[in-house]
Order: structure tokens, then sequence, then C-alpha cells
């Protein structure tokens, strides 16, 4: 999942972006409002971590443009204002969820995932596809009534096929969930990435259709 942090405080911010990775999210951090709303032109996001007390243009004024514009991408705000009308405001304004500063990362990791299944549609944090199963929360793959080992990528890889089973995702596109801004993406890293989860999974379950892209079979 590609994640959009707008954080101005930069302690804050190196301390969520590293934390995220280490679930497994791809983070793009920006430091101030205007940024934010060039990241989310440019980028597609699964989920927006918006601090309220911005640079150049404050996250409330951010958040109304967006919602203004039917831009749908849940925004969870991320602030230190605790008072009642302040969440009210930020909550009809478009917020999708509200956390107070300070935090444990535990509970922002769990409202993501509430989150992320409102968005989908689900009641729970599995994925199952055929013969295949996939535990959000856990990160563990199942294929076949056997645990599959994936690497961090893989598994990102393969959660975004999951998600949308008999569509057809591009490269480019698998890049983006997979790679953050300034990361080093190499030419065949999402052919190298698909190559082994055939070898782990099934070499049939993920098709590759030349010039447009990737698609997640059924063979069960």
């Amino acid at each position: 999942m590609r994640v959009l942090l707008v954080e101005d405080d930069p302690m804050i911010g190196d301390s969520l972006r590293k934390g995220l990775r280490l679930e497994g999210f791809t983070v793009d951090w920006v430091e101030d409002g205007r940024a934010a709303e060039l990241a989310l032109e440019t980028t597609d996001y699964a989920l927006v971590l918006l601090d309220l007390g911005l640079p150049k243009k404050d996250g409330l004024s951010v958040l109304r443009g967006w919602r203004q514009r039917e831009v749908t991408v849940p925004v969870l705000v991320l602030t230190a204002r605790d008072a009642v009308p302040e969440r009210v405001e930020g909550l009809d304004s478009g917020a999708d969820d509200y956390l107070v500063k300070p935090f444990d990362l535990s509970e922002l990791l769990a409202r993501m995932r509430a989150l992320a299944r409102r968005r989908a549609g689900r009641a729970h944090d599995r994925i199952e596809w055929g013969a295949l199963r996939l535990d959000l929360l856990s990160r563990a793959v199942d294929y076949r009534g056997r645990p599959v080992a994936l690497s961090g990528r893989e598994f990102t890889l393969l959660r975004a096929l999951a998600e949308a089973p008999g569509a057809v995702l591009s490269r480019e596109q698998l890049e983006e969930r997979l790679y953050g801004w300034g990361e080093e993406v190499e030419s065949n890293a999402i052919e190298v990435h698909v190559h082994n989860l055939r070898r782990k999974l099934n070499p049939q379950l993920i098709r590759t259709l030349r010039g447009v892209g990737y698609r997640l079979e059924n063979l069960d």
C-alpha cells in the first residue's frame, strides 16, 4: 500500500516513515500543504496521513480542497488539536478518521487497516482468491493449504494483484505500489518479483499480458 505522509515535524515524520516502511508500506513524505496537493495530483495513493498545522497551506484547507474536487482518497488526520470542536471540524471537512498526537504506532496501523477494509468493502483483514489466502495483519500467505514465505515486496506485489482480482495491472502501476520517491528501481524489478512468486506459488497463477501488464488467475 502506497501512503502519502504529510507532516512538518522532522522527528515525527522520519519516525513514522521508518515505522510504516518496516510494516511493509510504501511511504512518500512531504512537509507542507502545497507539496501535499502536488503529490496527490501526480501520484495515486491508497491513503493520506495528514497533519493540520502545516506551513504554506494548512491541512484543513488542503483537505477541503480535495473533497471539493471530489478526490476520494481516504484521509486520516494526525494532529495535536484534541478539542472536540476541532475534531468535529476535521471530520466534517472530509477526514475519514482522526487520531490525536501523541499516539502509538499500533493504533495508527489498526486505523489504517480499518480504512483500507472500508475502501475495499471487506469485513476483515484477509484476501481470498481461489486457493490463495493473504492475511494482511500478519502478512502471511497460504496457497492450497500450505504456508508460503514471501519477501516484503513480493507480498506487496501479490497483494496489489489480489486486491484487483481479474484486473490487469501494468508494470508502472505495480512499481508505484512497491517503490516510493528516491528508491532506485531496477528496470526488471517487477519481472523478478513475478518470477519469484510464480516459483513459490504456481507458475500459472500470475499471467503476463505482453505490452499490457499482469493479472492474477483463479486456477481453482
